[in-house]
């Protein structure tokens, strides 16, 4: 969803762009506690959208996790199109591509750098626990998660396995990124 609306925000000239593109950097940096409180008074009971019962549910979870990581990836997104020439696609226009076919050209030339912007976007919610926590509630078996267990764990003075935990989230990191460089090696 995010590299379209990146896609979609670089290829469009509009009024205001930059100031988007400008508020779209500065929601990186959004605190997750920020994002969890937000999202917590959206899908509360008292909220708009409280009838629809999410708040300490996955799919409660997955919004929280959505606009978090949405802004990184569309962000990076914008990016990685600025940094393909634009001779890339006035060269595939007058060789008769369509507007279509030339954005997907351009998009191509990019591919690397787009998959960059997925791996920050799926490291940053790997590591989240805020989010998690505010709008799931930390429930076992439902939506406990390995970052709110290790917070969780810890505060409990179980601090072993926090680590283990720790570890196997590196481990996850690790196995993602050599999967990015195998990739981008083909």
């Amino acid at each position: 969803m995010a590299v379209p609306v990146g896609g979609y925000i670089h290829f469009r000239k509009f009024r205001g762009k930059r100031t988007l593109v400008n508020i779209i950097q500065t929601l990186y940096s959004m605190p997750t506690v920020l994002v969890g409180l937000l999202v917590f008074l959206l899908i509360s009971n008292q909220g708009p959208l409280g009838d629809l019962h999410l708040l300490f549910t996955p799919g409660g979870m997955i919004i929280g996790q959505t606009i978090l990581i949405l802004p990184i990836i569309a962000g990076f997104t914008i990016l990685a199109l600025s940094g393909v020439k634009d001779e890339i696609r006035d060269l595939s226009l007058s060789l008769g591509a369509s507007e279509f076919q030339a954005i997907q050209t351009i998009m191509h030339e990019a591919k690397y750098a787009l998959l960059g912007a997925l791996i920050l976007g799926f490291g940053r919610a790997l590591s989240e626990v805020g989010v998690a926590m505010m709008i799931g509630g930390n429930i076992r078996g439902y939506t406990r998660v390995i970052t709110t267990t290790m917070s969780l764990e810890t505060s409990k003075g179980n601090v072993e396995l926090s680590i283990a935990l720790g570890i196997i989230l590196l481990i996850l990191a690790l196995i993602i990124n050599l999967v990015l460089n195998y990739v981008q090696e083909k």
